[in-house]
This record gives structure tokens, sequence and C-alpha cells, in this order.
């Protein structure tokens, strides 16, 4: 019942995340709005109204927002491991000024309620599933610096929106989401869809970045859009929770899940000289399964094996 009143404006709603978001919100009843710029929108329904534009214009932005009464900004710039200092300034760049000018739209425009993502790359290093009060004043893995700080600063901004207007805000602080429609672009990629997409393509020899030993908690794309509509509905107080798996699997074995999903019978050769980030990263989910009752449904198995069989039937020729 709580989307079925309410008109909902999804940022990035050509993307992976967002096009999840929107489908869930028709599933749930609610109208949807797309905010697109150059992309065609993924997600083809009569339910969808679309209005296109540049964020990042003041001007733009606020007619996004018109009549709407909750926001989820899912849009923004990502690289993938492999990606130079250089270009990660310019997506800190352009993704500081797009949430700015969002949240100052949604601000003016009245909106009830935004959902803002922040991410678990804010956390330090830790050899353990990271608490939501555990942050602190110690930095962000030096591989996430700049990434991390600038999703940090996302949280501060919002808490500033917050404080001065009457816009509720939803924090979440996701894990890796990984799924169907994600970006297979072998220049922006992350570790999963690219992982698929050479199984899929049977690359032999299968070269993986790193020792194969760094552990992750992953998450599937419609467990983290779940617990995205049940944050804006159950937990718009400016307060950031976790959004994960909860439990970590290994690199290795992510990839001998896909080869094995792919039919791709070949031993992966592990780089360790190659760009990688963080050895260990986990969150502590449990704030999220109290406040949220929030607890994922894939099992990573089940979430490849799915993924790696979408994707084998769009690159049939």
């Amino acid at each position: 019942m709580f989307f079925q009143r309410r008109l909902s404006l999804v940022t990035g709603g050509a993307g992976f995340i967002g096009t999840h978001l929107a489908q869930a919100l028709l599933n749930a009843g609610g109208r949807v709005r797309l905010a697109l710029h150059e992309r065609a929108p993924i997600i083809s329904d009569s339910r969808v109204e679309i209005v296109r534009g540049d964020l990042t214009d003041p001007q733009d932005c606020l007619r996004a927002m018109q009549g709407v009464q909750l926001v989820f900004h899912a849009a923004g710039a990502v690289s993938g491991a492999g990606g130079s200092s250089e270009d990660a300034m310019a997506g800190i760049v352009k993704n500081l000024n797009l949430t700015a000018q969002v949240l100052h739209a949604a601000w003016a425009a009245k909106v009830e309620r935004i959902l803002i993502f922040s991410s678990s790359t804010i956390y330090p290093a830790t050899d353990h599933p990271i608490r939501e009060d555990e942050l602190g004043e110690q930095q962000p893995h030096p591989s996430y610096l700049g990434y991390g700080r600038m999703r940090r600063y996302f949280e501060h901004l919002a808490e500033f929106v917050a404080s001065c207007s009457t816009v509720k805000i939803a924090l979440v602080r996701p894990t890796a989401v990984y799924g169907p429609y994600d970006d297979f672009e072998p220049s922006r990629s992350h570790v999963i869809p690219a992982l698929v997409r050479r199984a899929v393509e049977k690359a032999d020899p299968f070269e993986v970045w790193g020792s194969g030993s760094e552990m992750r908690d992953f998450l599937h794309v419609e467990d983290f859009v779940r617990g995205c509509l049940l944050a804006i509905e159950k937990h718009a107080t400016c307060d950031p929770i976790n959004i994960g798996y909860g439990s970590a699997i290994s690199i290795r074995q992510v990839v001998e899940t896909i080869l094995k999903a792919a039919g791709h019978d070949v031993s992966p050769r592990f780089d360790a000289s190659k760009p990688t980030t963080i050895p260990i990263r986990t969150v502590d989910t449990s704030k999220a399964r109290r406040i949220l009752g929030f607890e994922p449904q894939i099992s990573i198995e089940a979430g490849l094996g799915d993924l790696v069989r979408w994707y084998a039937t769009r690159t049939v020729s």
C-alpha cells in the first residue's frame, strides 16, 4: 500500500540498479517516472513515465521532481578495478555534482522521501563484518579513498538537507551488487560481469586479477532493490543501514561457480600483480534484519547460475 499511493522518480532509470528498482516499484503497485539523459530505457511498460534531461542542470533536475513523492537516486558514474586515478576523479566530479543537484531539487520540490546510495567502500579495512557504527574517523581503504570519501560526503549532504527541510532521507550502504543488466563492457565492468562475460565467451586462458583469496559480500540485485524499498518505507531517518548478503565468499569460489555454470572447463590463472582492491570486504547486516526485516533470498550459487544463463541468451547470434 505504501507505494501504491505515490509517484516514484528513479534517476538512472536506464541503468542496472535503476531498471530493477523501477520493476520492483511496478510490482508493488507503484507509479514510476524514469529520469533519463541519453540512454533508452530497458523497461517497456505503459505505466512508466519518461522524463528526459541532464540532472546536473538545475532546471532539468527540478522539472524531473515535479509532482513526485519518492525519489530513488540510482544515477551515477562507475568504473572498473582497472580504471586510472584520473578516470576515478572524473567520476567523482560527476557524481558530486549530480547528487548535490538531486538533493537540492528534492528539497525545492518538497518531495516526501528520497533514497541515497552510500557504499560499503566508505569503511576502513577490517577482518570482520563491519557494523554501521564502526565507521568512526578511520579512512577508507586506499583503493577506495576517493570514492569512499565521496560517498561519506553524500551522507553528510543528506544529513544537512534532512535537518533543514521536510524531506525524509533513507541512506543505504550496499555491498557488491550483481545481476542482469549489469555493465558487461570490459573497460567499466566489475568483477562478476567481467567473469561472466569471459566464461560465456569461453576465454582461454582464463586470467583473473588478484590471488583469488580476496573475500567479498555479493548481493543479488533483486535482493538489493527489495532492501531499498524497505529502507525508504521503514527507515527514512537519515540513519545509514548496511544492505548486503551478510557473509563473504572468495573470488576463487566465485570464479569456480561461474565457470561451472557456463560449462567452461578451464583452469583459471590468478595474477596477483594486476589491480585489485581490499583483501576482505563484508558488512554486518543485523541492523537491516532488525529494523527492516530484510533477509536475502537468492544464494550466490543460484544468483550466479541465473546470471550466466541470462547473459548467454543475450550473446547468441
